[in-house]
């Protein structure tokens, strides 16, 4: 099995599996998260959780399940409580309920469950495996896991065993999806696509299709037809449907929303799954670890971990809608990627809650953005 190094540089190359999988299990016992231990070999996460498929002694075991991903996940619902976890390179999801009410296609999907809200994009998961990591602590079950991952490695979503969990239900699932022989291959990603030059939109049309818009949804396609890049949309439409707000704004919706027991949404998303939070936020916890700031919620069933200092820029947006106009706040970081969405708990065919709203304009504008800089 090849594994797909993130960069070409010497020595990142390792012999082998035996050698990734030692040297993996040096960096774990070092301290580090898994996707940090694998970054730490010059590997994707995906390439070395591959390189542990099969027996050898190492503590993590892996078993690749075959590729039909909509049926996986329908079969978890008989698990029970579950914690599915999506994530980018800036901000860490955590929902804990049951998978239920999955439904789809082979390329697109949908998780209605009252906790578990998912949109997945089946077209961007190139791999899958049962991953269980021995306990630290002898006498404890081991850690148990479904991890799927990108054509390049990138985890696009993973589903934990919680101890509220059904295990024999779950190693039932793992049992029926197994695929010992699928020697999945990892590649080097692709390079980003350089939006183009402001001048080449069609503005005045971009804006005349913003103002006509009747559903949140439309625009994704309202940015492929203009071919215009998401946070480049948002420049082009400054001043009447978008401002910008501080960097710090997530701190600070999420200190009002939980002072005010507002409900929220959070939406946060991998290239193959886009993962929902509503409902109220209640402990909002700052923290600074060794080259990290980060603001996180940690209440039970929801965790949001959010790199506060990869924000590059925050947005209020706003889209017309049949039901109204809908606000959320956006942050991107360095490079120019969505991070996480925020907007006011709400259902289709609901106006937005004037709470909301309140909350929102509370937050600073580019008058105060400029000033602070």
């Amino acid at each position: 099995m090849t594994a797909a190094l993130l960069t070409p540089t010497p020595g990142a190359a390792l012999h082998g599996a035996p050698g990734i999988r030692a040297r993996f299990a040096t960096a774990r016992a070092s301290g580090l998260r898994a996707r940090d231990a694998a970054h730490s070999l010059g590997l994707s996460e995906g390439a070395v959780v591959a390189a542990h498929a099969g027996e050898h002694a190492e503590p993590l075991k892996v078993v690749p399940l075959r590729c039909d991903w909509l049926a996986l996940l329908q079969a978890l619902e008989f698990c029970g409580p579950l914690m599915a976890l999506t994530r980018n390179n800036g901000v860490v999801h955590e929902k804990t309920g049951v998978y239920a009410n999955v439904s789809g296609s082979a390329t697109m999907g949908i998780a209605l469950g009252h906790d578990i809200d998912l949109r997945l994009f089946f077209s961007h998961w190139h791999a899958g495996f049962a991953v269980s990591e021995a306990a630290a602590n002898a006498g404890q079950p081991p850690a148990q896991s479904l991890q799927f991952f990108d054509a390049s490695g990138l985890a696009v979503h993973k589903v934990f065993v919680r101890e509220a969990t059904d295990r024999a239900a779950f190693d039932a699932v793992v049992a029926q999806f197994a695929q010992p022989g699928a020697g999945y291959v990892f590649t080097a990603p692709a390079p980003r696509t350089a939006p183009q030059p402001d001048a080449t939109i069609d503005a005045p049309g971009l804006r005349a299709a913003w103002a006509a818009m009747q559903d949140t949804h439309e625009f994704f396609g309202l940015l492929r037809r203009f071919g215009a890049e998401r946070q480049q949309s948002l420049r082009l439409v400054e001043g009447e449907f978008a401002h910008r707000t501080s960097r710090d704004a997530v701190t600070l919706l999420l200190d009002e929303a939980a002072m005010e027991g507002l409900p929220i949404m959070v939406f946060v998303g991998s290239a193959g799954c886009i993962q929902i939070h509503t409902g109220p936020v209640r402990h909002i916890k700052p923290m600074d670890t060794p080259g990290a700031q980060w603001i996180n919620v940690l209440d039970e069933g929801f965790n949001l971990h959010l790199r506060s200092d990869l924000v590059a820029h925050a947005w209020v947006v706003q889209k017309p809608t049949a039901d109204g106009v809908v606000t959320s706040v956006e942050v991107f970081d360095t490079d120019g990627e969505l991070m996480a969405m925020f907007f006011g708990a709400r259902k289709p065919g609901q106006a937005e809650l004037q709470g909301w709203r309140d909350l929102v304009a509370r937050l600073p504008g580019r008058r105060e953005v400029e000033h602070a800089a």
